[in-house]
């Protein structure tokens, strides 16, 4: 469709199931129902919390005749109706545009580096080039591991252009256990690596909604590995953020560090460090890289519906729509959007701008690991050229 506001039909590339049973193996058989095994190179599965992954897992497999299937357990699901708690998400990528090679780094934590680089290279190179496609990846890593800056960077390194996008495994807010799915079954304290190949245009999409406008402030004593900041401006962390903000330490939240996030600088941006909660001794828990010494500054939120609206907006060069967008999507963004009772008005740039994927507890682009960031790849139709 050129010009103008896209179509809100169903994308013609992929195709997208769902199924809220909150039995695995009728999640399974009622998603899967609807994707047709024959014309599917590969299925992205986005699970909800509270769903049998042990169960899901050779129920999936059985039910798509050995179709591959990779993903991961989430903290919501962008659906054809945005945002879910309760679906489960299946997005079958069609033979006819896509090609994919897998790899499985585990253990995730602790992290080897050589290993990770042998691994990918050989994957690399066991994929062979299809003329005239395209490649990029999909990462996929366990959201409790803290390793996701380390391994981000590496990918970027070893996959020199070839783009890489993702998100961490989530498991609603319980900071519990997130899982990656890959060869029928799932997998703790990993990180999947997919390489996709394709004859269809993508574009990358990164954004946040805030500027950096507020206070600044400074780690003064921190845990790196495990991500956890002790004093803030040398005061207990949580006491001090509480009075950045103007609110009472007791009543710190999710939606609280949601609507007031800490931003570093990197390369002239500026990117989220957030907050998962406040844990003993008045530590804060990041879900990204920190370390003492680091200076943040506080930022001030943007509308979120328009900037993502705005975002979202995209087109080729001959004003064509994308035929869908695999998105990632920070859960502090959606605590924020529900917060502000903004769901329904989401919901609708999500169906408009056909997005489709899953609520992260962090997303990964260019090299690095971030927060509260909305990340992902709208694909557009063959170049006509190819289409005769």
């Amino acid at each position: 469709m050129r010009d103008g506001e896209p179509d809100t039909g169903r994308p013609r590339h992929v195709t997208v199931a769902q199924s809220f049973a909150r039995d695995a193996a009728t999640a399974a058989r009622e998603a899967c129902a609807q994707i047709d095994p024959a014309d599917t190179c590969f299925v992205l599965a986005f699970v909800p919390d509270g769903l049998d992954c042990d169960a899901l897992a050779p129920a999936l497999e059985d039910a798509l005749d050995g179709v591959p299937v990779f993903g991961c357990t989430t903290a919501g699901q962008i659906t054809a109706d945005g945002y879910q708690d309760e679906a489960l998400l299946l997005i079958a990528f069609r033979r006819e545009h896509f090609r994919c090679a897998s790899t499985l780094v585990e253990p995730l934590k602790p992290l080897s580096i050589a290993a990770i680089i042998e691994q990918v290279r050989d994957a690399d190179a066991r994929f062979t080039h299809t003329a005239g496609w395209s490649r990029l990846a999909l990462v996929f890593a366990d959201g409790l591991s803290k390793q996701e800056d380390l391994l981000a960077s590496v990918l970027e390194t070893m996959l020199e252009g070839i783009p890489v996008f993702g998100g961490s495994a989530g498991d609603g807010l319980s900071f519990k256990r997130t899982r990656i799915l890959r060869n029928g079954a799932f997998h703790d304290n990993a990180a999947l690596l997919l390489l996709i190949e394709t004859n269809l245009r993508y574009q990358g999409l990164s954004f946040d909604h805030f500027l950096p406008e507020g206070r600044e402030l400074v780690i003064t004593a921190a845990n790196t590995e495990e991500r956890m900041v002790y004093e803030i401006n040398g005061a207990p962390a949580a006491t001090e953020f509480a009075r950045l903000v103007d609110c009472d330490v007791r009543d710190l939240s999710p939606e609280v560090f949601a609507e007031n996030p800490m931003l570093v600088r990197h390369n002239r941006n500026h990117y989220v460090r957030a907050v998962s909660g406040v844990r003993e001794a008045q530590a804060l828990s990041f879900l990204a890289a920190i370390d003492e010494g680091l200076v943040m500054v506080l930022g001030r939120g943007k509308e979120i519906i328009e900037t993502l609206d705005h975002e979202l907006d995209v087109s080729d060069p001959a004003g064509e729509r994308p035929d869908f967008i695999l998105g990632f999507d920070c859960v502090l963004r959606r605590l924020e959007i529900e917060q502000k009772q903004l769901g329904t008005a989401a919901n609708e740039v999500f169906r408009r701008r056909r997005v489709f994927g899953f609520n992260t507890y962090g997303e990964q682009h260019c090299g690095l690991h971030m927060n509260q960031t909305f990340v992902g790849i709208a694909f557009f139709d063959p170049e006509r050229s190819r289409l005769h």
